[in-house]
């Protein structure tokens, strides 16, 4: 008696019907099906759906962002400002060295409006200012000895003394005294501040177009010495008043030159390269950078001082100035076509249309009244006999361990298929069915077939011709 075959384990097994089913379906092929369905509020929604695709992709993409060209931002840009203009204080005139800070003429530079000045500082024990934390005391024990304040003027030296005006004391402190709260004296310079004029200069330049231009308009008649600019008819005469930049900025003058403030000078170089050099022009626009409405960091203020010799010491004036800083700021773009753009969103407009056909898809088979007659006429599972033992992805999965796939991959009853013919038969196995035509009736919804040449016993339930050659397995071996 033979010796019984050992079971091979169900885990395996399982394991080796899903790897020839995965294998089987490795080789399919899916290709679409048209079906026309004759709705015409489904139609009206799918043509609207197209429209607004390709209005936007016409308007949108291709006319206001210039799509189809190659852009380069952030030109290389190069800024030189001069300033020029009188004004006068309650003691003294001002000239341009002495009011603008610093006097190089780069992008950034601040014109100062007023000052509060204290003279005759030498280095020399003082009463501490009152505005510093911990300064006012009644006694010298109230005042450590060698203790410094990082906010305050200089070295404590253990004493209480009286301050510059009043009752009130203040700790001692040894620095340049007396210290700036105690006799600083305010001037305004900004009478005549206004009619300050700057000039900018500024070119800039698009490596990747080797395109260059400036500001300034090239004339040989002295054109610059009498002109101001004005957006329409000098455009390309850069030279700004200080009151005029102020006021496009929507800052009132006086307040902003007692306080201080930062104003910012943007220069921008939009240009379409596919036009002519002369259709690129600078666009001028100014706004307040510094935050005004905050109380603790509005304004603009700093300190200098100048040094000289009284009888042999040093003494120096302290200048607290306040003042109206320019930022010249320059950005910019240029455009130009380019096929490999023009190519990319030519065919991500082709491929977005396909949005219309995934919406009205969804529509048809979620929301219509007969959805499921929509699916049934929509997939179809197509069977052709299984392959033979000598074709090439049978001999593959030989080689790869696997048995060829099942000669029934698509009957309806596995089992039925399976079973033998008959007893003189016992090895051979049938051959599967066709799959068989969809008998659904058509939806009300989509519009009959032409009846003429219909014969009598033709029902509307029943599959046409041309189905059943299409699902007919044999009938796509024979193609």
């Amino acid at each position: 008696m033979a010796a019984a075959e050992p079971k091979t384990p169900a885990g395996t097994a399982a394991a080796r019907r899903l790897a020839r089913s995965c294998w089987s379906a490795f080789w399919d092929y899916e290709t679409p099906k048209v079906i026309v369905v004759k709705n015409r509020r489904l139609g009206i929604v799918y043509r609207t759906v197209q429209l607004l695709i390709l209005l936007y992709f016409v308007w949108y993409v291709f006319i206001v962002q210039k799509s189809y060209q190659d852009r380069e931002t952030g030109p290389e840009s190069s800024v030189i400002t001069k300033v020029k203009g009188i004004t006068s204080s309650e003691h003294k005139v001002w000239d341009v060295e002495e009011y603008v800070k610093p006097p190089e003429g780069g992008s950034v530079f601040s014109i100062i409006t007023r000052i509060e000045v204290t003279p005759f500082q030498t280095l020399g024990t003082c009463a501490e200012s009152m505005r510093v934390r911990n300064a006012t005391c009644d006694s010298d024990e109230d005042c450590v000895a060698g203790q410094l304040d990082m906010l305050g003027n200089g070295l404590r030296t253990g004493r209480c003394v009286p301050y510059y005006h009043g009752s009130s004391k203040t700790c001692e402190v040894s620095a340049w005294c007396p210290v700036e709260d105690g006799a600083s004296v305010s001037q305004f310079l900004g009478k005549m501040a206004p009619n300050f004029t700057i000039l900018i200069k500024n070119s800039i330049h698009y490596p990747k177009f080797q395109f260059s231009k400036g500001n300034i308009e090239n004339r040989k008649d002295g054109y610059l010495k009498h002109c101001t600019f004005h957006e329409v008819s000098d455009l390309y005469c850069p030279i700004f008043k200080l009151g005029y930049i102020v006021e496009q900025a929507g800052e009132n003058f006086t307040q902003l030159a007692h306080a201080g403030g930062v104003i910012g000078v943007i220069i921008n170089w939009d240009c379409d390269l596919d036009l002519s050099a002369s259709k690129c022009n600078p666009k001028y626009s100014f706004r307040r950078l510094d935050p005004k409405h905050v109380p603790a960091s509005s304004g603009y203020n700093f300190r200098f001082a100048k040094y000289y010799k009284v009888n042999g010491s040093t003494t120096r004036t302290l200048i607290k100035a306040y003042g109206i800083r320019i930022d010249v700021i320059v950005h910019g773009q240029a455009g130009k076509f380019s096929l490999i753009p023009t190519i990319i969103n030519l065919a991500t407009a082709l491929t977005s249309i396909g949005v219309g056909s995934f919406l009205c898809d969804w529509i048809l088979l979620t929301f219509m009244n007969k959805n499921k007659v929509y699916s049934h006429k929509k997939f179809d599972k197509v069977c052709t006999p299984g392959p033979s033992s000598g074709s090439w992805p049978v001999i593959l999965a030989l080689v790869l361990g696997q048995g060829p796939p099942p000669p029934y991959p698509c009957s309806a009853d596995p089992g039925q298929a399976g079973q033998p013919q008959g007893e003189g038969q016992s090895q051979a196995w049938a051959v599967p069915p066709p799959w068989p035509c969809p008998t659904s009736a058509p939806s009300e919804q989509m519009v009959d077939a032409p009846k003429r040449g219909a014969g009598p016993g033709l029902g509307a339930s029943e599959p046409s011709q041309q189905d059943c050659a299409l699902t007919d397995a044999r009938g796509l071996a024979q193609l």
